[in-house]
């Protein structure tokens, strides 16, 4: 039977919790310690999960690191939309045709994004 403290403890995938830590550094006016991001995302996590997350991060080149003596204080590399934006060249190029992925992304696209894409490429359909 799951109690209340099961919930607290839910236990998150590891892109959930990434996007969480991103979201607590995009939030922030300042670069943030290990230490002020558990506080700001909370959920009992340890201090040392946070720091792997923050880690793997780093090593995507997802957020940079300012040393500040023995500890690090972390910035995101980037806004929410230039990281998107990075991560689907990213997915593009990995793949055996980038081409037929894009045809794919953009059949799923709402009125509205196919609306600003056509824009975007100068196809007419007003300003983004």
């Amino acid at each position: 039977m799951a109690g209340a403290g099961s919930r607290a403890r839910r236990r998150r995938g590891a892109g959930e919790l990434e996007s969480e830590v991103l979201a607590a550094l995009w939030a922030a006016d300042r670069p943030l310690t290990p230490a002020e991001i558990r506080q700001s995302i909370g959920g009992g996590l340890a201090y040392n999960t946070v720091h792997t997350v923050l880690t793997r991060l780093y090593d995507k080149k997802l957020v940079l690191r300012d040393a500040e003596g023995r500890r690090g204080a972390y910035r995101p590399a980037g806004n929410a939309a230039e990281l998107t934006a990075r991560a689907m060249r990213e997915a593009l190029d990995r793949g055996p045709d980038p081409l037929a992925a894009l045809r794919h992304f953009v059949a799923g696209l709402s009125a509205e994004e196919e609306r600003v894409l056509r824009a975007l490429l100068g196809g007419g359909g007003g300003a983004p």
